[in-house]
């Protein structure tokens, strides 16, 4: 008991003690003089010789997309599937009212029973009528008619047959089902609406692949013909995956006569598309051709970009401090930068650990230039 209780107060007075000195480091770091700074490096903004791109606002789209419509005439009786839903192929979305077709199901069955008896009257009198034909007691001429009318007994049970199957297949277009595995995109009726032959129900979707779709003016037409490289830019948030080449492309031949602009599709690849949904909006760049026009950019990193709320801006280096100062961007040209617009000149430098850089005690480390980093590489 006594060893216990005395690492407890042995522990006790270790915990207090470095409480102390802990308190003691605060209280000197917030001293009003304290010396130390916490150096940020920073980067000297320059105007770089880029290759020229031209980009695009697109949206994406599913490349498997149905309007399921309405085979047969009938209420709805349910409707299984909302928007959102997963749905499998071969399930069963709505169900229209069936009792017309069942009773036409019905009627055909009946008229094969029918046929069925005259087709066995018909041949039991071919065969009698064959059996008196040899022993002489009637003619051939009868002997004809009775083969004739067991033919037409027989093709009236085809037809019978035949009718009863077009009224089986009424009857399943009763059953609205899915075409393939995918997602309902939207319902355009209820249950209890009128469903008539055409009438769309539901529009599903398959997840995946997708496309990214640009309306190209037609004065570019030829420069995205041209481009030596198609980019998506699947994700803006994420530097190291944001822009993605399609595996196809394609366009429509025809042009809008209100907004002369023409339908260009660009198919991604699934790992790519994973993460979107049809209707995102995304940035599609041609790049220009190898010796093609070269521009000059005023470029800095992604990661020098502050962005809170919606303010965009960099920490500026003025007379060894830091201020944050809003700026304008324009092209994301990936790994080589984003374009600055306005709000920094070149020659100026701006932080690099924009976090860093909002501390108190921070002052511009070394200047870099992009020449610089590209060597040390």
């Amino acid at each position: 008991m006594n060893t216990h209780v005395s690492w407890c107060q042995s522990s006790h007075g270790r915990y207090r003690s470095m409480r102390w000195v802990l308190t003691a480091v605060v209280l000197a770091w917030y001293v009003p003089g304290h010396t130390q700074t916490v150096p940020v490096p920073v980067t000297v903004v320059q105007a770089q010789s880029v290759g020229s791109a031209y980009e695009l606002d697109g949206v994406i789209q599913p490349v498997r997309q149905s309007t399921i419509s309405a085979q047969a005439a009938g209420r709805i009786v349910s409707l299984s599937a909302k928007s959102g839903d997963k749905v499998r192929a071969g399930q069963v979305l709505a169900v229209i009212d069936d009792r017309e077709a069942a009773a036409g199901v019905q009627r055909s069955q009946a008229q094969i029973g029918q046929a069925d008896a005259e087709l066995r009257n018909a041949k039991a009198q071919v065969e009698r009528t064959r059996d008196l034909q040899r022993k002489g007691f009637i003619s051939q001429a009868a002997l004809d008619t009775a083969e004739a009318q067991y033919k037409g007994a027989a093709a009236a049970r085809d037809v019978a047959s035949a009718g009863a199957l077009q009224s089986s297949i009424s009857q399943g277009f009763t059953r609205v089902t899915a075409p393939y595995d995918g997602w309902v995109l939207q319902t355009q009726a209820e249950a209890g609406d009128l469903a008539v032959p055409g009438k769309p129900l539901l529009t599903v979707y398959a997840p995946l692949p997708l496309r990214a779709v640009v309306q190209v003016p037609a004065s570019r037409a030829q420069v995205v013909r041209t481009a030596a490289q198609t980019l998506v830019q699947v994700n803006a948030e994420q530097a190291a995956s944001a822009w993605v080449q399609p595996v196809a492309s394609s366009a429509v031949p025809s042009a809008d006569p209100v907004s002369q602009t023409g339908e260009w599709r660009f198919e991604l690849a699934p790992k790519d598309s994973a993460n979107l949904l049809p209707g995102q909006q995304v940035r599609v760049r041609f790049v220009l051709p190898q010796g093609g026009t070269q521009a000059s950019k005023m470029l800095v990193p992604r990661a020098a970009i502050v962005r809170r709320g919606e303010l965009v801006a960099v920490y500026v280096a003025t007379n060894g401090a830091f201020s944050l100062r809003a700026v304008r961007l324009g092209v994301d040209l990936g790994a080589q930068g984003v374009e600055i617009l306005a709000g920094v000149q070149s020659g100026e430098s701006i932080a690099l650990d924009p976090i860093r850089a909002g501390f108190a005690k921070a002052v511009p480390a070394a200047p870099t230039t992009p020449a610089a980093s590209a060597a040390k590489k």
